[in-house]
């Protein structure tokens, strides 16, 4: 550990610290943890509004945590032992924001990363603080001492010099040089502070006064007994280091027994909690590897190699290895998702470390100090001086928590409330996520939405149609704000909102979907919870308020393949056809019909669809451009497909409409609407045909319609939507395609 903080600027060594130094080591060993992960957490460029927020939030707790170190290192020794306390909430609360920051951050990077970093925020979780005794005992002599000489009366000299014996005794100002080193670093304190903190400089003068007056003789009774003093220095060093070191030598030794290599997840290097194998046969961390896939990777990790599917099956047998091997040795299992700590709102964090900031080296004591005389000879105070109080709190300079705060540390032991308490807390955090938008950035952690889902999935259970509206409506605050940084969500999840589609929460699950299916990485998970065929019933129905976010989803989610998959095109175009005249739809309808086209399976749907067609057509014949657009492009892309489709484009009438966009439409419509023109110039031309489309009535013809177009059909094959083509034997382009 000492190598690694050496390495790292602005971080003092270990032997400078002059008081709380089991807390300083620790705190050490944390920051040197941070900063060398920090260049990779930047190179990985969380680089949305909210992590650029959390990036910025992480170097400003490290760089305060610095400060802590720093000013142990360099300040009196008495003044660090009387505002132990202090030191001590500074240094859990650098911990807490440290530990606050990691766990948004690693929602943001690659997971090989996010496993360093989740390790990392456990050590912090792990971490403690507390006060060494003998610096305590100093602490509450030099406290008492304080508190005597500022009241009506004191216990006279011979208790002053016996208490400072103690302090001094304590905090190993044993020699000429402890003390010399000891007075100076009191005047550099001085130096530092100026005038602009009277009773901080009164309290450093009232000691340096002591020092001056009983320094020399203390030291000289402690000089008799000079071996004692280098043996205790010596075994305050060892013992420091040796319980620093302690958890750092211990992690994977359990009871005596090491953890065993394969059961630990090779992604997180960590005791596996749901062991799942993939295709390649390995096992990982079900948490840990479902991350990985849903970050867009589609290999092993240890392996490398592609895998031929994402699922992954319950190590049931390995599972039971590692409950059998935790029970004999005492051990307990973190649940790697809900282990990321509640997050908290970056005004209120901001707050905290402007906080932590100005009120770092001070301590606030009301304390009347026009009685203390601080001259070298006389530290006694008048007989007549009124009474004054000290205050024992020393923690003024913290701020309180705010009620958001309190809300979500209740949060975090949810299911143990009962279940009107539980609603009650949902019911306040929706609220608190409604009215103030951006505490949504702070509460994006996955172990946050995992809550959400818990309290949504109990709701739906016990059929509370108002806890599952609660549920829904914060989930989708908080999700809405997330942006690009959306935090990983199991297919459990997705199951239960799908389940919630065709409940009383309808209106709100299909909202939580619409947001959902804007991120890509969603998209297979969406699909696999059946949700896509309940949308598709949605859009036979006639409720407007789900329809539409119904058809936002499937438009989001069109440019996938697996879709296409699940979803039959002669099974969905038609369900498009009658929002095609809706002025806010089209165009999404639009665009899931250009996204279906590369297939020749949902061209052939979108040809035998009565109206389908003509219906885009129209929308060249509005005022919005980007619907001509739009339009525009999807007609082009059929007609490049086949011939075929050329001729069902012309029969609507397309001439006309094609011209008036190509000199009043947008740039990009334009150029689009002069190349289809092109196009159906180039394939009709040689024939000789007009670009008036004939109207023709296909006669009935006794065989069956089919829809294979990978060969030219004949004229006995026309009783299809394409017996236009090649039933009238008078027809130049049929009997062109016929040639063909």
């Amino acid at each position: 550990m000492g190598s690694d903080a050496a390495s790292v600027a602005g971080i003092p060594s270990p032997r400078d610290i002059k008081v709380h130094r089991l807390m300083c080591m620790e705190l050490i060993k944390f920051v040197t943890g941070v900063a060398m992960l920090l260049p990779a957490i930047e190179e990985a460029r969380p680089g949305s509004n909210p992590g650029i927020q959390i990036l910025c939030q992480l170097t400003r707790a490290l760089d305060k945590a610095k400060d802590i170190l720093q000013h142990c290192s360099e300040s009196s020794k008495l003044y660090l032992a009387l505002t132990g306390n202090v030191i001590l909430s500074r240094c859990n609360k650098s911990k807490k924001l440290l530990e606050q920051s990691l766990s948004c951050v690693q929602n943001m990077v690659p997971v090989m990363l996010a496993t360093q970093i989740s390790q990392l925020v456990a050590d912090l979780e792990a971490g403690i603080f507390s006060l060494d005794p003998s610096e305590e005992e100093a602490r509450k002599v030099l406290s008492k001492l304080l508190h005597q000489y500022t009241s009506t009366t004191h216990s006279g000299e011979e208790h002053v010099f016996e208490a400072i014996q103690i302090a001094m005794r304590s905090l190993h100002i044993t020699s000429p040089k402890d003390l010399l080193i000891e007075k100076r670093s009191i005047k550099k304190q001085l130096e530092k502070i100026g005038e602009g903190d009277p009773p901080k400089r009164k309290i450093l003068l009232f000691f340096l006064s002591l020092l001056n007056k009983n320094g020399k003789s203390i030291v000289a009774e402690h000089t008799e007994n000079g071996s004692l003093q280098h043996e205790d220095s010596l075994e305050y060093e060892v013992e420091s280091r040796l319980k620093c070191n302690h958890n750092d030598a211990q992690r994977d030794i359990f009871n005596g027994s090491r953890l065993p290599d394969e059961f630990k997840c090779p992604l997180s290097s960590r005791l596996m909690y749901d062991p799942v194998v993939i295709a390649s046969g390995q096992t990982y961390e079900r948490f840990w590897i479902e991350k990985w896939f849903a970050q867009g990777n589609d290999t092993c990790p240890k392996t490398k190699r592609k895998l031929v599917h994402l699922s992954s099956t319950p190590n049931n047998s390995m599972k039971d290895l590692i409950s059998r091997w935790t029970a004999a040795h005492g051990v307990s299992v973190v649940d790697p998702s809900v282990q990321a700590t509640v997050g908290h709102s970056w005004e209120s964090s901001s707050t905290s470390i402007a906080s932590l900031s100005s009120s770092m080296m001070d301590l606030s004591i009301n304390i009347d100090f026009s009685n203390l005389s601080l001259g070298t000879s006389d530290a006694s105070f008048a007989s007549h001086a009124s009474h004054s109080k000290i205050s024992n709190d020393f923690h003024k300079g913290q701020s309180r928590e705010s009620i958001h705060e309190m809300e979500l540390e209740r949060l975090t032991r949810l299911s143990s409330l009962s279940w009107e308490s539980q609603c009650n807390l949902v019911g306040n955090i929706r609220n608190m996520l409604t009215q103030n938008g951006e505490a949504s950035n702070w509460m994006s952690s996955d172990n946050f939405i995992q809550k959400l889902f818990r309290f949504l999935k109990d709701a739906h259970k016990c059929d509370d149609q108002d806890a599952q509206l609660l549920g829904c409506q914060s989930l989708l605050a908080v999700l809405d704000e997330c942006g690009s940084s959306l935090p990983y969500l199991n297919d459990d999840a997705f199951a239960l909102l799908t389940s919630l589609l065709g409940s009383e929460v309808s209106k709100e699950a299909i909202a939580i979907f619409e947001v959902l299916s804007r991120h890509q990485n969603c998209h297979h998970k969406i699909t696999m919870s059946g949700a896509l065929s309940t949308l598709l019933e949605i859009l036979d129905a006639h409720s407007r308020e789900l329809q539409e976010p119904a058809i936002k989803i499937l438009c989001n989610m069109s440019g996938s393949s697996k879709i296409g998959s699940l979803i039959a095109p002669s099974e969905l175009v038609p369900k498009l056809v009658p929002f095609l005249e809706d002025t806010v739809l089209a165009r999404n309808c639009v665009i899931i019909l250009q996204n279906l086209c590369n297939k020749e399976d949902a061209r052939i749907a979108i040809a035998e669809t009565d109206g389908c067609i003509a219906a885009v057509v129209k929308l060249l014949e509005r005022d919005n451009r980007k619907d001509q657009e739009y339009a525009v492009d999807f007609l082009l892309s059929l007609c490049l497909q086949r011939v075929q489709y050329c001729q069902l484009v012309m029969d609507e009438g397309v001439i006309p409409e094609l011209v008036s966009v190509s000199i009043n439409g947008n740039n990009k419509a334009k150029a689009m609407a002069l190349e289809l023109l092109r196009l159906l110039k180039g394939e009709f031309s040689d024939t000789g045909e007009s670009y008036e489309p004939e109207v023709y009535i296909p006669k009935p013809q006794p065989q069956p319609p089919t829809t294979d177009f990978t060969q030219p059909k004949s004229r006995s094959q026309g009783t299809g939507i394409f017996g236009k083509f090649f039933s009238k034997r008078s027809s130049p382009t049929a009997k062109r395609i016929n040639r063909k």
